[in-house]
Formats: structure tokens, sequence, C-alpha cells
């Protein structure tokens, strides 16, 4: 059943209308009149009713029609939330702990030691690790896994070589979870923080605890009951007409279109489903998943985690209290640094001072690399969904130009 959303007539709650009208304008002014962003979409919400909702550019290159509240974008990295939620619901359920070995699930991982040396065509040696690798390590980044577009290291380039990351390759998960686990750890899990592939290992942790393949959890307990209709790991043949373009900059050659929405990657079922990027959805899908977490687990009588669940979710949970600044390796996040702790699936405001914009301690947050971004502050209980589609998502300061132009509009 679609779900029913009205938004044509927002509440504003404590928002100034004027100054929320002056994030369209900057939008277009900025954004959209310097063909910086092919197109964008924002939506906020407070207390869980949505105050600002407006939409800007073309869905698709050469075509008039504009993007609107049915447009699908690519979230990418928005899909790890999902799948730390579909986690934690095993949790709940006595079915797994954050404490529990990750190896106890995945056996694959028994034994996996530490890179000591090698690469470039030398066989990698290895150390053992003084702790092995924990479901908690994979929620917050600090397994000692990494990707392979972080350019930093042999392992990583071993990822680039196999290719271990495409979704349309050799590997379905439990093929990719076989191939990961050959390869050395970057660090001692627990040691450091490095934005990875620990997602979709979390995700081969679901779907091999519940026995079903990780679409059908996420649909059966979580899409479904929540009435996310339009969120999904390859956009169905009814549905491709409302999936917009995808653009990358590419240096001296400046915005070019990556994945064509008439005839997306998207539209086809992948080989290896990505719990840490996956994810076709809407702004409106992903607007009630945020109310869920907003309102502490549950939506519409529907009861996806408990309460107290969420307020764990959201603690930082890196060792020692740490804070990114201090325990990050990666050359790349969806996240800033300063002040910025790691939750279970979310980066969290530990220190607003440090983050140097307006916000909230507390506040929990993710991007996507095609630039799109949510944020949930339970001070204000306020969040935001936006949408857009250009890689990378560090080429523009636009997260954080909004963070500040949203907080500026509250009474």
């Amino acid at each position: 059943m679609e779900a029913e959303m009205n938004v044509a007539t927002p509440v504003t709650g404590r928002f100034d209308t004027s100054r929320l009208a002056r994030i369209d304008a900057f939008l277009q002014q900025r954004y959209l009149d310097t063909g910086k962003l092919p197109h964008a979409q924002i939506l906020i919400a407070q207390a869980g009713e949505i105050a600002h909702f407006s939409s800007f550019g073309p869905a698709r290159e050469g075509e008039a029609a504009q993007i609107d509240e049915r447009s699908l974008f690519r979230i990418a990295s928005m899909t790890k939330p999902v799948t730390s939620v579909a986690f934690m619901m095993l949790v709940e359920e006595g079915r797994v702990a954050l404490d529990t070995p990750v190896h106890h699930v995945l056996p694959e991982f028994k034994g996996v030691g530490v890179y000591a040396g090698g690469g470039g065509g030398v066989p990698f040696t290895t150390r053992p690790t003084a702790e092995p690798m924990r479901m908690i390590d994979l929620l917050r980044h600090t397994a000692g896994l990494t990707y392979g577009f972080q350019n930093r290291t042999n392992v990583d380039a071993v990822h680039r070589e196999l290719r271990l990351e495409s979704w349309h390759g050799n590997h379905d998960l439990d093929g990719f979870v076989a191939a990961l686990a050959k390869l050395p750890l970057e660090f001692p899990p627990g040691d450091a923080w490095n934005y990875s592939v620990a997602t979709d290992v979390l995700g081969a942790v679901v779907q091999r605890l519940s026995g079903k393949p990780l679409e059908q959890v996420f649909r059966d307990r979580i899409f479904a009951p929540l009435g996310m209709d339009d969120t999904f790991f390859h956009v169905p043949e009814g549905k491709i007409d409302r999936l917009t373009d995808c653009y990358t900059f590419v240096p001296g050659k400046g915005r070019i279109l990556y994945d064509r929405g008439a005839a997306s990657a998207w539209s086809r079922a992948p080989k290896l489903v990505s719990g840490g990027g996956g994810l076709v959805s809407t702004a409106l899908d992903y607007h009630r998943f945020c109310c869920m977490l907003l309102g502490g687990g549950g939506l519409d009588g529907e009861r996806i985690l408990a309460r107290k669940t969420i307020d764990l979710m959201t603690f930082n949970h890196l060792p020692g209290g740490s804070d990114l600044s201090r325990m990050s390796r990666s050359l790349f996040s969806e996240a800033a640094n300063a002040g910025t702790g790691f939750g279970l699936g979310f980066a969290v405001n530990i220190d607003v001072a440090r983050s140097m914009i307006p916000g909230s301690v507390g506040e929990y947050y993710w991007g996507g690399m095609f630039s799109t971004a949510f944020f949930i502050d339970p001070v204000e209980q306020l969040h935001m969904v936006f949408m857009t589609q250009l890689s990378p998502s560090s080429l523009y300061p636009i997260r954080r130009e909004l963070k500040t132009l949203i907080y500026s509009a509250l009474t």
C-alpha cells in the first residue's frame, strides 16, 4: 500500500517561514543557476510533520520534467543506517550481541590477521589480533576494514584489483565475505576508525542470521511496516521512469553523466546486495525512516525498534569517548571529523563548538556518495532529508551550509 504523505500544506511549527524560504533561494542561486548541481530536493520536518519541502531542476538530461516528490534517488551510504537498524532488531531478539565476535556468525573471518607486509605482487604477511573483530566494530567502522576507493594502502589496492566491491561482478554476498576474509585487516579491531565495507559485512550478518536474502529482510521488516514502498536495491520496471539521472564531477571536464536514469545499472538486480550503499529511495520514504528513529523506534503503530535501542545507537561508541579527528585514518567519509563521534550506524555530534556550525549535542547524521544527506536532531525534534545526484559528496560544502540555514530558521 502506498504511504500517504501530505506535502502540499506543510506546518511551520517553531520555524520562521521567511527564513525557511531563504533555503530555496540559496539552492537555486548557489547551486542550480551555476550548474554545480543538476537538481536538488530538500525536506525539513519537525516533530514528524513536514515544515518545508521543495524541489529544483530537471530529473533527466534533455527532458523538461522537473524532479518532484515521486523522484527516485540513489542514496548510497544512507543505506548504512537501514542495515544497522536491521541488525539491532536481531540484537533485540537475543540472536546476537554487540560484543559477539564476527566469526561466530561469519566463520570466514576466523583468524583474520593484521597487515604486516606485502602487496604489489608480494604475498601478504600478517600478525594476529589481540581481540577478535566484534559486531560493534562493524557498526562503528573500527573493524580494520577499508574501501577500495580510499587509495591509501596495499590492502585497498587489492580491493580494486579484485573488483571486490562490484555489485554486478563475480561475488554474491557470501562470496564477497569469503574473498574479503582472505585479506588482512589494516589495523587491529578497535584501534582506529576507517570508513569501510564494514556495513556490507554487517548486511551479510543480518542475512546469515535471518536465513533470508538481505533485500527480503529489509522489505518484510522495515520497508513494508513503515510504508516505504519506493525504497529498493533495484528499481522495478514500472518505476524506472521516476529514477533521476546521476552525475559525477571530473577535474578538467566538470559535471558529466555517470548513470542515466532511463538505462540505469540500478534497473538490474545486483549480484552483490550492498548493505553499505545499494539502496534507491525517495525523500518521502526516507522521511518516514527518520520519523521512526526520531519517534523512538515506532511510526504509525508499527514498532521497528525499542526507544532504548535507539538511545543506544545514538551514543558515541568510539573507544574512550574519542572523536574522528583523533581516531580516523580515512581519507574520506561522509562526516566532518571535528567534534564528531560515531554511534551504531551514524555519525554523532558530541561537541557543537568544534563542529563550528549550529547544532545540538546528540544530533546524528549520515550521507551518500552522490551528495544525498540526512540529519536528525532529537533536542529540537527536527530532521532533514536532502537529495541530489552528484559525486563525490565532498565536492561542495552544501551539507554544512544547509544545516546552518535550517538552524537559523528556528525561532
